[in-house]
């Protein structure tokens, strides 16, 4: 069950705070940049642009996704957060590429960076706004299993390290006079977004590719099983097979074949698939099991390469 902290902070709300909490980060650190035309702080509200855009596409995305089954798709809209954080982990590939450009020219034309106190101060108190919405952010997305949210609240943090870099990077221009520092701190953190941008973009090809369920939910599955598998001598009454899971958003699929005796009457074989069924979904929030009535002395295939033809 979701506690109520989090029902209060659902995906969409935390979503719409991140478009607010953009809007002003972006504000603090062009400030910053144009007081100290410091590269590394362009760097810094560049990536801030991309929050935003990333932001406001992951709220239309939770809001589709948030949109009951219909006649054209009966298992919901749950994949459209796979949308979004696809789209931001382009967003963010598109943002580094940006910066490294920028950074390469003010390399080899390095600029002097003007009142660096202000500067820093404007990316610090940015930097605390996106780090505390990140920690809000990451405890909803595990709670609401939200892919989008993790996607937004990892971007945040992101951008938090990437402030850190450029803060330091201003620091040691100032103490050193190597100007040279500031292009290279961006490239640098240029090359540790692009990373996190091919991460999001690979979990979220995983989800569109129906991945399983995680290894703990998998083991949670088994085990409520096994509570209904029963014996009689050395004949099982009861036996689970096929079982297969995966994912789409907040939503999770489970199907599996149920054997059981073949003299047993269809009233009593639902009621136990019955059991079965609000079983698993109590076990496993978010959970959607589909159970096949089988004899106990029947076996069906999977993808038989006949079933391809």
């Amino acid at each position: 069950m979701i506690p109520a902290h989090a029902r209060l902070l659902t995906p969409r709300r935390l979503l719409m705070a991140s478009v607010v909490v953009a809007l002003m980060t972006i504000a603090l650190k062009t400030g910053a940049w144009l007081i100290t035309d410091s590269v590394g702080l362009l760097s810094d509200a560049m990536e801030s642009l991309v929050n935003l855009a990333s932001a406001i596409f992951g709220l239309v995305m939770v809001t589709i996704a948030a949109r009951p089954a219909d006649e054209d798709h009966p298992y919901g809209h749950h994949k459209a957060e796979y949308f979004s954080s696809g789209f931001e982990g382009i967003l963010i590939i598109a943002a580094a590429l940006g910066i490294i450009w920028v950074a390469g020219h003010r390399f080899f034309d390095p600029q002097p960076i003007q009142q660096v106190g202000w500067g820093l101060a404007l990316s610090v108190v940015s930097s605390a706004l996106n780090g505390l919405l990140a920690w809000v952010m990451f405890r909803a997305a595990k709670e609401h299993r939200s892919i989008a949210l993790e996607a937004d609240a990892k971007h945040l943090v992101t951008d938090v390290w990437t402030s850190v870099g450029v803060v330091v990077g201003i620091a040691l221009v100032s103490f050193t006079g190597w100007l040279w520092l500031d292009p290279l701190v961006a490239m640098g953190v240029a090359a540790n977004i692009l990373k996190e941008g091919f991460h999001l973009m690979w979990r979220s090809s995983q989800g569109l590719m129906d991945e399983a369920l995680e290894p703990e939910v998998m083991a949670t599955i088994q085990q409520t099983l096994d509570g209904f598998a029963s014996a009689e001598g050395e004949a099982r009454i009861i036996r689970f097979d096929h079982v297969s899971t995966r994912k789409a958003g907040q939503r999770r699929f489970v199907d599996l074949h149920m054997h059981m005796p073949a003299s047993w009457s269809l009233g009593r074989a639902a009621a136990v698939r019955a059991s079965v069924e609000q079983a698993l979904m109590s076990a496993v929030p978010g959970l959607r099991a589909t159970i096949q009535l089988l004899p106990s002395d029947v076996e069906a295939h999977f993808d038989d390469e006949k079933d391809l033809i």
